[in-house]
Formats: C-alpha cells, structure tokens, sequence
C-alpha cells in the first residue's frame, strides 16, 4: 500500500502500488545515491528476473515510500533491503517525474556507505563504485533506467555531488 499524492506531493488516499502505476495515480518513490568514503558512486545492474526494468542499468537504489512512512525512513530501508546496509540519508531533492511507466514523486537522497554491501540478487545482479565521469560515460554506453538518467540529469545541476554535511 501506498500514499496517493496530487501534483502538490499532498495526500489523498491510500491505494495499492500496482493499481497506482497502472491507473497513472501519483505516488512516492524515495532512492538514495551510494557514495563511498572516496566520493565514488554506486552503479548496479537491476536483477534480469525484476518486474521493472529488468536487466538495466541505475545509479539509484530505492522503491515505495509505504504508507505513514517519511522520504528518508524510506530511503534508509530500501538501502537495507536491497544492500544490506545501514547507513544515514540527506534528502536533496524531489521532482514530479513522469516517468517510463508511470508517473510519481522521486525523492533523492545522498549517503555515504561505508560498510560492505551484500545486494539482494532478487534486486542487484551486478554493481561497481565508479566516478562521476565514469557515471556519465557509463549512462552512454549501457541501458539505464530512464528516470534514474533524468533523475542524473537534475542531480548534476546541484550541490549532490559534493560530500554531504
């Protein structure tokens, strides 16, 4: 279950994700971009047996805000579920994206993830600490989940690639 928001991020209801994606109804999504100790950024390849994006490319790990749940009690769980860490999220931004399959409100946060990540292979088939260039480079050459590169796009804009505080 998740929130149903407007174009306002207010709520107006509880629905079932799966009906909200296909009916179009807005909802939350909250991912966080993994840096390490070194400024690098995570970059992995979604699962092949994934329902979305199989097989593709993200610099953003993430899914559902669930219902009551904040951005980043979010964030933090869905870095626990999919890397198997625990570590402290910055909210940086969120935009209204619309989406390759439907539309929602994309939180992004930022954490520095110290501890090794075991990846859930349900979620990760394969992931790399790469540099921002690297990033970018990579975004040419491999398929990325859509909203993750327009995600990318609005994060080299700010301050996010800096250390967070």
């Amino acid at each position: 279950m998740v929130e149903r928001v407007d174009e306002r991020d207010r709520v107006v209801g509880v629905v079932e994700r799966g009906e909200a994606v296909r009916r179009g109804w807005l909802h939350r999504v909250a991912t966080t971009v993994c840096r390490d100790g070194g400024g690098r950024v995570l970059v992995h390849r979604r699962a092949d047996g994934h329902v979305r994006f199989p097989g593709q490319y993200n610099w953003l790990v993430g899914g559902a805000v669930d219902v009551g749940e904040s951005w980043e009690e979010a964030a933090a769980r869905e870095l626990t579920e999919e890397l198997g860490v625990r570590a402290d999220v910055r909210f940086a931004f969120k935009f209204l994206c619309r989406g390759a399959i439907s539309p929602y409100w994309l939180g992004v946060h930022v954490a520095v993830v110290t501890e090794e990540i075991t990846p859930d292979p349900d979620e990760i088939a394969w992931h790399e600490w790469v540099s921002e260039g690297e990033l970018w480079e990579l975004t040419r050459q491999l398929t990325f989940v859509p909203d993750g590169v327009e995600a990318l796009r609005r994060f080299q804009t700010g301050a996010a690639f800096h250390e967070p505080a």
